[in-house]
């Protein structure tokens, strides 16, 4: 089902609005008020509402499309795979992208490639504790305590 999908979560006092083509993911905000244009009903938009409440979920089985230069590709790849409830530094990312943490262009591709994350939530920048990211800061923070328990 493609379109835009959005519903109001409480736990985080915010929409989630969720874009998908082709069946793939390709954008999710965290607007005040949603889209007049987006249906309000997905599956996706469940699974939010059970992962919310506090069901573990690592969405790594969601398709999504990421369209960004080849080198924020392999930031937001490796944060894909920060595994649920774990929170890393940016240096284990740029490590796992297979990129040097020494290296202060890496660390600017790092940076910048967290902070535009066109899918935050599917792309858990929320887990990588010393960088931006595409969610807003309390959106993140609350995203980190439902992991947390």
């Amino acid at each position: 089902m493609d379109g835009v999908f959005a519903r109001e979560f409480d736990r985080l006092g915010r929409v989630v609005e969720v874009g998908v083509a082709s069946g793939s993911v390709i954008s999710v905000s965290f607007p005040a008020t949603p889209n007049d244009d987006a249906g309000g009903d997905h599956p996706l938009l469940d699974r939010i509402d059970a992962y919310l409440g506090g069901a573990e979920d690592h969405f790594d089985d969601v398709e999504i499309a990421l369209t960004v230069p080849t080198d924020h590709r392999r930031v937001l790849e490796a944060t894909r795979n920060v595994p649920y409830g774990e929170t890393v530094s940016l240096d284990r990312v740029l490590r796992m992208a297979g990129l040097d943490p020494d290296d202060d262009g890496d660390r600017g591709t790092a940076r910048t490639a967290l902070a535009e994350n066109p899918i935050p939530l599917f792309v858990p920048d929320h887990r990588v504790r010393d960088a931006p990211g595409g969610a807003p800061a309390e959106v993140a923070e609350r995203l980190r305590a439902v992991e947390s328990g």
